[in-house]
């Protein structure tokens, strides 16, 4: 997504003081592979990798094809910017070319792109209108054709199902297509089924398929890895979408109310800026290191009282967490909302113990290597700290609201007034044939305003 970021404020030192080892990734302003200290009488030389870099070696462009589907979700659009960029090619299912990001992909001379839905619909009615409903739909099918054009001249795979359709009979159509393509190395984009850890935990619908496909693509026994996201950064919005509204209050704090226990320890990651370069390490390192392994994308384990403190440190204004019921405020798919349902049940705002609340990824050894394992592969990720100094007013400001300017350049229009009026114009729900067939959403937020409609940015 391009941005302008203001000269000033991205200028800002990131610092956190701490002797302890620290769950926050703490930026690198030397680098990393120099071996020299900033006050050493050698940083000045020309052997230092700060201040010399000899010339880059010809490369050849790698002779490799990457198929992809939801191309303009977050998660995928960040492996094709990546990967395109050193040369791979790629073959990118998406829905349809509306929008900022779709438009990117669809323009890029390193893509390939297939139009088109993976679920067929050959009988619109009233009962299958909403297809992010849970499970199996009547007259709801599976787009076979497409999914096998897709892997077509294909040697590598990055896959992250949605739940637009049965998304576990997508999913296991896709791991024998790539099965029956002879995919080198099938990466895909899993998630939980809390229950299958502990019987007294609930399932959460949009995770749970994902589980099942993962159990399936073992089965076929795919050379597969498994990645396990975290929270987004870029799930925070002022805008009163539910579990991750920070709102804005009269004296211009932000409040952010979930149900989440204060003081456990939760996975983060800026989906934008660090799944592209990190799945494509996976794709680089092979299966002979990752095979079947389950890898935790997270660059920063923290709780949500840690989180708001870098996200006020970032915003420059205060954040403050309050622990209660997940608000719903506007419509959401039917999908979406039996996922806050069984979430609140799962991070019960009434659990008093810390402890007793269950890990994001359903495995404590899979939360235990966070944020390592992911540093491992990319060390370069973006805080959220960062993101919300250098990314946040500007999303803020691109679903035009005005917080972030000067009261000058605002009309002397009073916040909450504006956060108000944005509210009304830009979160007016459609009409009832609106099914929200957009490709916003993978895993995250669905609902709709200007940036999220125009860019499909929240997958």
């Amino acid at each position: 997504m391009p941005t302008q970021i203001n000269p000033v404020s991205a200028s800002i030192p990131i610092r956190i003081n701490t002797t302890e080892q620290s769950p926050y990734f703490r930026k690198q302003h030397k680098h990393s592979r120099s071996s020299y200290s900033e006050s050493s009488p050698l940083a000045g030389s020309r052997n230092n990798s700060l201040t010399f870099r000899p010339p880059k070696r010809f490369m050849s462009s790698p002779d490799k094809t990457i198929a992809v589907i939801n191309a303009s979700g977050r998660q995928a659009a960040s492996l094709i910017r990546v990967a395109t960029a050193v040369g791979y090619h790629v073959r990118a299912q998406l829905r349809n070319k509306e929008g900022v990001i779709a438009t990117e992909v669809a323009t890029n001379p390193n893509v390939t792109c297939i139009v088109g839905e993976l679920y067929t619909r050959h009988q619109p009615t009233e009962a299958n209108k909403d297809v992010t409903q849970n499970g199996p739909l009547s007259g709801v099918g599976v787009n076979h054709d497409l999914i096998n054009n897709l892997f077509r001249g294909v040697q590598l795979a990055f896959i992250n199902t949605t739940f637009y359709g049965d998304e576990l009979a997508i999913g296991k159509a896709l791991a024998d297509a790539a099965k029956k393509a002879g995919i080198q190395h099938y990466i895909y984009s899993s998630m939980p089924d809390h229950a299958a850890y502990n019987k007294n935990w609930p399932s959460l619908p949009l995770w749970a398929p994902k589980h099942k496909v993962e159990e399936y693509v073992r089965q076929l026994d795919l050379p597969a890895t498994f990645v396990y996201t975290g929270i987004y950064n870029n799930n925070f919005t002022s805008l009163p979408y539910p579990l991750f509204c920070t709102e804005i209050q009269d004296d211009g704090s932000f409040v952010w109310q979930a149900p989440f226990h204060e003081d456990a320890k939760l996975p983060w990651l800026d989906a934008e800026h660090d799944v592209g370069p990190a799945i494509l390490q996976l794709f680089k390192d092979g299966v002979s290191k990752w095979r079947n392994e389950r890898i935790a994308l997270s660059y920063e384990y923290l709780t949500p009282k840690e989180a708001c403190e870098l996200f006020s440190r970032g915003v420059g204004r205060p954040v403050r967490y309050v622990r209660g019921p997940i608000d719903l405020k506007v419509r959401i798919p039917a999908g979406y909302r039996e996922q806050l349902e069984a979430l609140e049940k799962l991070f019960s705002p009434d659990e008093k113990d810390p402890k007793k609340q269950p890990p994001y990824f359903g495995c404590a050894r899979l939360e235990a290597n966070c944020p390592a394992e992911a540093l491992e592969l990319w060390e370069g990720p973006r805080g959220l700290e960062e993101y919300a100094r250098e990314m946040f007013p500007l999303e803020e400001e691109a679903n035009g609201l005005t917080w972030m300017l000067e009261d000058d350049e605002t009309d002397g229009g009073d916040e909450k007034l504006q956060y108000a009026t944005v509210s009304v114009e830009q979160l007016r729900l459609n009409d009832e044939n609106d099914d929200f067939d957009t490709d916003d959403e993978e895993d995250g937020l669905v609902m709709r305003g200007l940036k999220r409609d125009e860019e499909q940015w929240l997958a």
